[in-house]
Parts: C-alpha cells; sequence; structure tokens
C-alpha cells in the first residue's frame, strides 16, 4: 500500500468521489479510508473485495467495507446483495447511502486502495515475478491492517476469495490470529460486508475510468469502453500502438492482449547476449531505428518534457 498517498477525504456524493480520484497522480496507487467513530469502539465485521480484476484497461480496485456486528441489519436495508447483480446506477445509488449522515457516522466505514495499470504492470513484469494473486493480497492484506492501525475494532474478516478458499483463508488466519476469519467463493452474494466493500471498489473504479486523465496528451475521438478485452471499444483504443511507447498508462502492458498488439505494431528492440541461444520464431516487427529516421513523427511527450532534440551529428 503505497501510504504516503492515502487520504481521509470526507465524500459524500459520486462528484466528490470522482473529484479526489481525479487529483490523484494516476501512475501510482493510492487509498481513502473513511472510518465512524463508533467502529473504534463497537466490535466490527471486515469484508473485503476488488473490482477490475480482468480488464486490460484501468486500475484494479480493492476495497473494505466494516460496521459494528449489531447494526449488520443497516447493510441489508441499504440493499448491499450480491453486487454484480446490482445495475451501475443502484451501486451509485448504494454507495452515496453509505456517505450520507444516517451511515457515515453512526454504522458503515470502507476503504478503497486503487491500484493503478502500471503498478499491476511493473509488479507482473519484474526481474522476480509479483502475480496477480500476490498483488490482489498484497492489498487486502494491507488494507485489513490499516483498517487496525487506525483504530477499527475488527473482530470477524470475510473476503471473496483469490485462488482457492482454503490456502488464502490459513494465510490470513496466520497473520490475524485473532480474528474470526471466513474466506469464500462469491461472498459478495452471501455476506452484505463482502456486497458493501464490492460496490465501493466497483463504483471507484467506474469513477477512476470516466475521470482518467491522459499524461501523454491524447485526446479520444470516442471512449475506450469498459476496459475488457471483448468490448469492441476497448479493441480500437489498443489497434492505437505508439511504435516506440506503446500504450498510455492506461493500459496493463502485462495483459496479453496488449502484448500480443505491441508484438505486431511497435518497434522491436533487440539486446546483445554473451551467449547465442536458440530464440524461439518473432513475430516480423518494424526495427526501432526507422523511428529515429522519420522526419514527419510528432515528437513524443517523453522527449519533450526531457527537452531532448535530434541532432545531425556528433
Amino acid at each position: 500500500m503505497n501510504v504516503e498517498k492515502m487520504d481521509y477525504v470526507k465524500i459524500e456524493s459520486l462528484d466528490g468521489l470522482g473529484e479526489w480520484i481525479k487529483n490523484q497522480d494516476n501512475a501510482k496507487s493510492f487509498v481513502n479510508f473513511t472510518i465512524p467513530e463508533i467502529c473504534k469502539t463497537e466490535p466490527c465485521i471486515l469484508g473485503v473485495d476488488e473490482a477490475g480484476r480482468g480488464p486490460v484497461l484501468g486500475p484494479m480496485v480493492y476495497g473494505i467495507a466494516f460496521c459494528p456486528k449489531k447494526k449488520d441489519e443497516a447493510l441489508k436495508t441499504l440493499g448491499c446483495a450480491d453486487s454484480k447483480q446490482l445495475t451501475e446506477e443502484k451501486r451509485e445509488e448504494i454507495f452515496v447511502d453509505l456517505n450520507n449522515e444516517e451511515y457515515a457516522k453512526s454504522c458503515v466505514g470502507w476503504a478503497v486502495e486503487v491500484i493503478s495499470p502500471n503498478v499491476i504492470s511493473t509488479s507482473m513484469n519484474r526481474r522476480v515475478k509479483y502475480s496477480l494473486n500476490e498483488v490482489s493480497m498484497g492489498s487486502a492484506i494491507d488494507l485489513i491492517k490499516k483498517a487496525v492501525e487506525l483504530g477499527v475494532n475488527v473482530k470477524e474478516v470475510y473476503v471473496d476469495t483469490v485462488g482457492p478458499p482454503e490456502k488464502y483463508q490459513a494465510k490470513l488466519k496466520g497473520i490475524f490470529p485473532d480474528f474470526k476469519i471466513t474466506v469464500a467463493k462469491k461472498a459478495d452474494s452471501t455476506y452484505p460486508i463482502v456486497s458493501a466493500a464490492s460496490i465501493c471498489a466497483k463504483v471507484s473504479r467506474d469513477h477512476a475510468l470516466k475521470v482518467w486523465s491522459f499524461r501523454e496528451g491524447i485526446e479520444l475521438e470516442e471512449g475506450f469502453g469498459s476496459g475488457y478485452p471483448g468490448d469492441p471499444a476497448t479493441k480500437r483504443f489498443l489497434d492505437n500502438v505508439e511504435p516506440v511507447f506503446g500504450f498510455p498508462r492506461l493500459v496493463r502492458f502485462s495483459w496479453s492482449t496488449a502484448t500480443k498488439a505491441l508484438e505486431h505494431k511497435a518497434y522491436s528492440v533487440e539486446f546483445d547476449e554473451e551467449e547465442e541461444e536458440e530464440k524461439p520464431k518473432k513475430v516480423k516487427s518494424k526495427q526501432i531505428t526507422q523511428f529515429f529516421g522519420d522526419a514527419t513523427k510528432q515528437r513524443h511527450l517523453f522527449f519533450k518534457e526531457r527537452c531532448l532534440e535530434n541532432i545531425a551529428k556528433i
């Protein structure tokens, strides 16, 4: 968790959520906590779920929600059920209700970590691989730890599983031995507190896409869709490959959908190796040297920011 980018912003509306996200650096992960005072004194249940695990575009968001055990009926009253069965409008309605005076002060707290596509890709592509499951579990564990550190009186934890539930539950029990831990498949349809966490995560991800700012200076004539590989708008967006730098930060470079597009449309780079090894056949692609010989090519933001200019000779 990027503790330096953790906020305690009071979010009371969808516009407030969008404004908070818009003010963050979308190349990094960032976190927000909302904690009612009652959650620091009363024994609480805490739920964990995520949104955006599968898309090739945009962040993955991990969410937690927590409330006093004796007030968990309020979640059912709000309509927290299987969040996947709720419409976007209904999720937003419940999210706003979670943050109004009635619930935000007396009942439900929540937190989200918005994990940027850049962080996901660099984690999965680094020399010592850090898988998406590890990124997911790390975020969930850090959010629970931070909730406890900030004073939430956690007694029971309910988690929508990543991988085998038994293995994940044993891992969490080893870290949080004093809590009752339940890890289950489709926990968001079984436990309202997990559904509440899922709603916070899904609404936050939706708004992260709506307010996404392209630092690369890209202007789109049409949107980029939901971010899922099968979405036609997303497919069209991925057709626009910058031959040297590939994709903007919105794209998860580590996804096979993105790497295949790069293989066909981006310049290839060859590195000298000490030992010549038999190499698999590669898809024929342009060489990076072609980029520097194209005088009509508009200079990339990378060069402009660093005041780099082409020179005729050394």
